[in-house]
């Protein structure tokens, strides 16, 4: 029998250089209990990260993990996960990685229903670039880059992932690990994208978004049916409050699924399949 996994296990011998009292120590601790929870192999695990602060998560586990460039995360992600559908395949970054530069491939990852988990934290600004307006920073709020106020409204990633037709989306705070840590597990073992926003606080350059102003604003999500979208939709819209939990969670095949059981229909036709492909090579 193989013996019980420890956290060390899955920590690399680097330490984490955010700077102190950063979010995203919080999100690093969930993802290392998530794996714990559920005994991963870290020989199966491959962890995509982005450009930004949240980039350097992958090198502190002793996971596979790919630093790919701004914004392009999730094709890395998806090319891993094809190409070796047994590996747990996770993908992280920023909101300004995410949502700007990167934004345009999270719709078509969703549709696609590709097996794999997404963590995106939020801290609302350029963290690493010192404080510039980012996707979600919010409207009139003042930055390096907005003195005068932000003249754009920000976006909200849980609302538009849901549109996206994501088959698990969920949003965690980085003050609350071992939340974040069970919603990063669901996310894992969910079959399809799983999205998972996470409201991780920059106390260098952001000092409007703390901690204690996210503690005031957030409440966990209660009585609901996650796979009501419509519902689902209407929290995350909602002014009122900002909600932690499972927001939508559907069963529904992943392209990985879809594309082996064409690929066995495919090799059933008359005719070699690979003399085919050799034809175009």
């Amino acid at each position: 029998m193989q013996p019980q996994r420890t956290a060390n296990d899955y920590k690399s011998d680097l330490k984490p250089v955010w700077c102190p009292g950063c979010g995203d120590f919080g999100v690093l601790k969930g993802v290392y209990e998530a794996m714990l929870n559920l005994q991963l192999d870290p020989d199966k695990v491959a962890i995509v990260s982005g450009i930004g602060c949240s980039g350097r998560l992958p090198y502190f586990t002793k996971c596979y993990s790919f630093h790919s460039v701004h914004g392009r995360s999730l094709p890395t992600a998806m090319g891993i996960k094809l190409a070796n559908p047994e590996l747990t395949v996770l993908a992280a970054g920023g909101d300004g990685d995410g949502f700007a530069i990167g934004g345009g491939h999270i719709p078509h990852v969703a549709r696609k229903n590709i097996d794999i988990t997404y963590i995106v934290m939020d801290n609302e600004i350029y963290g690493l670039t010192k404080g510039q307006v980012a996707p979600t920073s919010p409207l009139s709020q003042s930055y390096s880059t907005a003195p005068f106020g932000n003249l754009e409204s920000g976006i909200d990633p849980v609302a538009l992932v849901l549109s996206y037709g994501a088959t698990y989306v969920a949003r965690g705070f980085s003050g609350d690990p071992g939340m974040l840590a069970e919603l990063i597990q669901k996310g894992i073992e969910h079959k399809g994208f799983s999205f998972i926003h996470v409201l991780s606080p920059c106390p260098t350059f952001n000092k409007v978004v703390t901690f204690k102003s996210i503690r005031a604003k957030t409440q966990a999500v209660h009585g609901h049916d996650p796979t009501d979208l419509r519902k689902a939709l209407d929290l995350a819209l909602d002014s009122n409050a900002i909600h932690l939990g499972v927001f939508y969670q559907m069963e529904k095949k992943s392209y990985n699924d879809r594309w082996q059981e064409v690929w066995d229909q495919a090799s059933q036709k008359p005719g070699n399949l690979e003399d085919l492909l050799q034809r175009y090579a």
